[in-house]
């Protein structure tokens, strides 16, 4: 199966954190991203993306609306596994769960908010750092067999604003 971790796009300092929206520039960003993404997933032969599953909080609902519109195979579920202080643990039962009833070669894409993204991507890796802390609509793109610490592979990474691909 193949994951995506996406952190939500830029978003305003409004307070309460949860009515945070995205900045025209978070917005720009992702939908640049969207474009750069499949290019990226084209070349180097990856499936796009079927199921969008996104944090509840509004600047990463946001982020998924527009990832679904770019994807339209892909349906958005909203769930509180993504959003922030949520465990390693519940974002494994998601992934586990999904991937239970998925094809084999699946694509399924996360939106969230630091810093789980980070301790996921070095959860699944089972390396600390190996990818670079993604700042807000930085991506990260693996491939695993079975869900689990240090059981995926990293296929590559890209950051706003140009997305290039970091591997």
């Amino acid at each position: 199966m193949i994951i995506t971790i996406w952190r939500h796009g830029e978003a305003e300092q409004t307070i309460p954190d949860e009515q945070r929206e995205l900045t025209g520039q978070g917005l720009d960003d992702i939908g640049f991203g969207c474009h750069q993404f499949a290019s990226h997933l084209k070349a180097l032969n990856l499936p796009m993306p079927e199921a969008v599953f996104s944090s509840v909080i509004l600047r990463a609902r946001q982020t998924s609306d527009i990832v679904a519109g770019a994807f339209t195979q892909a349906h958005v579920v909203d769930t509180d596994a993504l959003v922030p202080g949520a465990s390693v643990d519940q974002v494994d039962a998601v992934v586990a769960h999904w991937a239970d009833k998925a094809a084999t070669n699946a694509h399924a894409l996360l939106v969230s908010h630091q810093p789980l993204v980070s301790l996921v991507l070095d959860y699944w890796t089972g390396e600390v750092g190996k990818i670079p802390t993604l700042p807000p609509g930085g991506l990260a793109t693996l491939e695993m067999a079975v869900v689990g610490p240090g059981q995926a592979r990293l296929q590559f990474w890209c950051l706003p604003p140009d997305y290039g691909v970091g591997m």
